[in-house]
């Protein structure tokens, strides 16, 4: 049985050893609600994609800004919510990763990941805000 309500907030410096801290966090995630393997999988792979691209893209990797990561438990629904301080960006126009032209370039594909490794993808705040949501099957 899950604990509904339950939530975390880290505040990250955007650093690349800032995914170490949130790797963890989605370990200690998967052991806490005993999260499939596919679930974990799809989970790491999607958050750890929304936080490089909020270090990298949203701060610029600029040490004084922060990118913060949060999670929230209602009704079998895991939620994450990344956060950063940067410009945003506009997510309804971005290159098609799977077009010819793009095949061979080697960024441009997280946001396509997250979309299909999510149960539900959302962007707000132009583009600095980013909610990713998987629903839990509970083994009960």
């Amino acid at each position: 049985m899950y604990v509904e309500g339950k939530s975390q907030t880290l505040e990250l410096n955007s650093q690349p050893e800032s995914l170490g801290i949130v790797e963890n966090m989605i370990d200690e995630i998967r052991n806490k609600y005993n999260v499939s393997e596919d679930m974990f999988g799809n989970m790491l792979v999607a958050i750890t994609e929304a936080v490089t691209n909020a270090i990298y893209h949203g701060n610029h990797a600029d040490p004084m800004k922060k990118v913060s990561v949060s999670y929230q438990l209602n009704h079998n629904q895991l939620t994450f919510t990344i956060t950063d301080q940067g410009p945003g960006f506009d997510y309804y126009n971005l290159p098609d990763p799977t077009a010819p032209e793009n095949l061979e370039k080697e960024c441009g594909r997280g946001i396509f990941l997250m979309k299909h490794l999510t149960d539900q993808l959302i962007f707000s705040d132009n583009g600095r805000v980013v909610e990713l949501n998987f629903k839990l099957v509970s083994n009960n």
